[in-house]
């Protein structure tokens, strides 16, 4: 029976190619992009869930009610997780955990590292499979190493690494450490990543500030036990936060802290593990929001949704043509659930066959997928069960609810109103508008949602950014390299060159440079009984006159001042602010854990440390030689950018011969702070462009099917006199009609949507009215010109032929 009912679909597809071809496309095209769009979002959703005890891991954060807004921290100090597992019986587990490297050394040759510094839980708080070794005693001792499966094979390749020796350099002076473990390699859907583990005791600063509460330099992640929820001890942990951090708190509170939200202006918090990977409030928006991914899921559903509707479509519209076959099947005694799984058994087919395609389609597009998304799908994602059950899930709703539809009306069809022509077909009309309605809405508005993405994103780029980011090349300067020395060999190599005209150096890079590395040092301190925030940069000579940027007041950092690189400081003119003086130049304030006192020798405009997400915030500047460069920093000149970019790559391996150059553009690195809203505009793009082909690829189905049906009443206007623009204005009014309706729904959809999404902006354009017409008018043009093509070939036709049958 199942055999027949396939073969009986085959032939009807085969014999109306032109339904067939149109489903299937659309369809395919469907099902290729839900299924990358599905996949992706999937991983993004799936980070860290690999964990046993997920539920039960948190991330500690301050949480901190100050006067100019609420502010949170992750950067913990050294005694917070002694002090914690010592003070709550209620925490099972704790552990510190640093995102360093370094340098490990094995019999004569140097590997750099992601050697990552924590405590003995590390190994059991997360899931991390121990390959070799006891998780519960490979950090025991302070000269434990533990490494990944990768750097065992890549340090000693066959070896047994166990009870090797091995030195660890970047921790202070170099030492020797044993491998008592080798653990599997991350999880590419981990937030923790690591080549080796070391105890966190070996970081350089330990010994100084193993007491010290207020140098937060790590992360602490905490597993709570069973019965302990995180409301209850965020509570137990206020009485905890009143007895370490008094200090903080009377500042706070001397400041008005308090005013806003009372007993809460400093408190430590718990951010479930799940979140850490989207939250990018703790991250400084280095993160991938949340909401990207519920846009990718977005996209995808909306897609499959419209290739789906146009399925219906067909199917209801190819029902009228098919009402006396169904009428003869039931008068030689069909069943309705024998017409049913015939005719769903062709939308079944239909179905597969898409889904073939699709899927190969997605494997196909795979690599450009990854190069314009940025995302790193691989085919493993798609032999993995579960993207397996999501895909042929999706398929049988699609096929069930597509195809069952139809099917289900058609086959409850009265027989003795079929055969004698009494069947209206009005409420399949009203179904039918009503789903070309909802394609053009979800069309207009991703046609409207691309168009203010691409505005904002132009008009962030647009927005002057206090300094010159033109002709200036950033150098990232490897953490095993002393940066003050790069700078200063680099600066004598290039002292002729005349292409070069200036060189600076700085710990916090502008933009995102090709390392992907990214610095924010922020000092807070009570100044005349108020506190005072501010972006704390270390800078080299120069460093004005390579951005670009113009004194106000007082001088630059000079050799000729030996305080320069103790005491003094450059501050911008929000800074100035803060400290309550006009003209700040020769005034001092006090800051620091050691309360050191600084003098300003120079004032600034305010310019964009950061991306236009963030109002501009104050910046002070300094020059401490122990404090570390991190990016050089070269002003070239205009018509010497190519050639000195050259001269840079040839000199660098001199100065560091074992790193990579990643100079860049500083107007690339400007450029890369909006790499996500770029993401969001090509989807946006693409999704609109295969929400309005598919929308307008059903469409023309629809007309073609009408004109069919139409045929003859065309050919009788004819013949009385009616011309080929009134037969296509006929033909046309009615789709125009739906059209001005969606248009009318989506366009305050889409202003509501992306106003939402402005709003993480604190520079922003304006949502204007020709934004959603010229959207609309768009839409109505396309879908103009796909209804026009198929009515004036109905309406050239030559009516005899129309009218010969009759």
């Amino acid at each position: 029976m199942i055999r027949n009912y396939l073969i009986v679909g085959w032939r009807t597809l085969w014999r109306h190619k032109t339904q067939t071809f149109i489903n299937v496309l659309g369809l395919s095209i469907a099902f290729a992009a839900g299924t990358l769009l599905f996949l992706t979002a999937f991983i993004e959703l799936s980070y860290d869930r690999f964990n046993a005890d997920a539920d039960r891991i948190f991330r500690p954060y301050f949480f901190q009610n100050r006067s100019e807004g609420i502010r949170k921290n992750v950067g913990m100090a050294y005694p917070m997780v002694p002090t914690l597992k010592k003070t709550f019986p209620e925490i099972e587990q704790a552990t510190r955990y640093a995102e360093t490297s370094g340098t490990v050394q094995y019999r004569g040759k140097e590997y750099h590292k992601d050697v990552r510094t924590a405590d003995p839980d590390m190994l059991t708080l997360f899931s991390l499979p121990m390959l070799q070794g006891d998780a519960k005693q490979a950090l025991n001792n302070l000269s434990d190493i533990v490494i990944s499966e990768d750097m065992a094979r890549d340090i000693f390749g066959k070896e047994n690494p166990i009870g090797k020796t091995v030195l660890v350099k970047d921790f202070g002076e170099p030492k020797q450490f044993s491998v008592t473990g080798v653990i599997a390699n991350p999880v590419p859907t981990s937030s923790i990543t690591y080549d080796a583990f070391i105890r966190t005791e070996n970081r350089p600063n330990y010994a100084e500030d193993k007491d010290n509460w207020s140098n937060g330099n790590h992360l602490v992640y905490v597993k709570l036990r069973p019965d302990v929820d995180r409301a209850t001890m965020e509570q137990r942990l206020k009485p905890f936060i009143q007895t370490y951090f008094q200090e903080t708190i009377r500042d706070l509170s001397k400041n008005g802290a308090l005013a806003k939200q009372k007993n809460d202006a400093f408190s430590l918090r718990l951010q479930p593990l799940l979140d850490v990977h989207f939250n990018t409030e703790l991250t400084e928006g280095i993160s991938p929001a949340k909401v990207y991914t519920y846009t990718l899921l977005t996209i995808g559903l909306l897609i499959v949704l419209i290739a789906s509707i146009n399925f219906i479509n067909l199917a209801l519209a190819r029902s009228f043509t098919r009402m006396r076959e169904v009428g003869v099947r039931k008068s030689l005694g069909a069943l309705r659930i024998q017409l049913f799984s015939q005719l769903w058994s062709e939308s079944l087919l239909t179905c597969f066959i898409a889904l073939l395609i699709g899927l190969g389609l997605a494997v196909w597009l795979l690599p450009d997928f990854n190069t314009l998304f940025n995302t790193q799908l691989t085919l493993d994602y798609l032999k993995n069960p579960i993207s397996w059950g999501i895909i042929l899930a999706g398929f049988g709703l699609i096929a069930f609810i597509s195809g069952g539809y139809p099917a289900w009306v058609m086959a409850r069809l009265s027989t003795v109103k079929v055969l004698r022509g009494q069947l209206k077909t009005g409420k399949p009309g009203s179904l039918r508008n009503s789903l070309i309605i909802l394609q053009f809405i979800i069309a207009c508005v991703l046609i409207t949602s691309t168009f203010v993405v691409l505005r904002q994103i132009h008009y962030l780029r647009d927005q002057p950014l206090g300094f010159n980011e033109d002709q200036v090349i950033s150098i990232p300067v490897d953490q095993d390299l002393n940066g003050s020395r790069s700078l200063e060999l680099l600066r004598n190599r290039l002292a002729t060159n005349p292409n070069i005209v200036s060189i600076s150096g700085t710990a916090i890079n502008v933009g995102s440079g090709l390392d992907g590395g990214y610095g924010k040092s922020t000092m807070g301190f009570m100044h005349k009984g108020k506190e005072v925030t501010t972006n704390w940069v270390r800078i080299d000579y120069d460093y004005l006159k390579t951005l670009g940027i113009k004194l106000l007041a007082g001088r630059e950092f000079n050799p000729s001042y030996a305080t320069d690189s103790i005491s003094n400081v450059i501050v911008t003119t929000s800074m100035a602010q803060k400290l309550g003086v006009k003209n700040p130049v020769g005034s001092f304030f006090q800051a620091g854990a050691e309360n050191t006192t600084y003098q300003i020798v120079g004032l600034i405009p305010d310019f964009h440390l950061y991306d236009l997400r963030n109002k501009l915030e104050a910046v002070t500047l300094y020059m401490k030689k122990n404090d570390q460069i991190r990016y050089i920093l070269v002003r070239v000149t205009p018509q010497g950018m190519v050639s000195a970019m050259e001269v840079l790559k040839h000199e660098w391996p001199k100065i560091a011969p074992k790193t990579e150059f990643l100079g860049s553009f500083l107007n690339e690195n400007t450029d890369r702070w909006y790499r996500k809203e770029e993401q969001l505009s090509k989807m946006y793009g693409i999704a609109a462009g295969i929400a309005i082909a598919l929308s307008c690829l059903g469409l023309f189905a629809i007309v073609l099917l009408s004109t069919e049906q139409r045929i003859k009443e065309i050919g009788i206007r004819k013949v009385l006199g009616a011309s080929v623009m009134s037969v296509v204005t006929l033909i046309s009014k009615d789709f125009l009609k739906l059209l001005l309706i969606s248009i009318l729904i989506a366009s305050p959809i889409a202003w509501y949507a992306m106003s939402q999404w402005l709003r993480g902006f604190a520079y922003r354009i304006d949502i204007e009215w020709w934004v959603l017409a010229g959207s609309g008018l768009l839409a109505i043009v396309i879908a103009l010109l796909t209804v026009s093509l198929q009515s004036i070939k109905a309406a050239m036709v030559n009516p005899v032929k129309s009218l010969r049958s009759e």
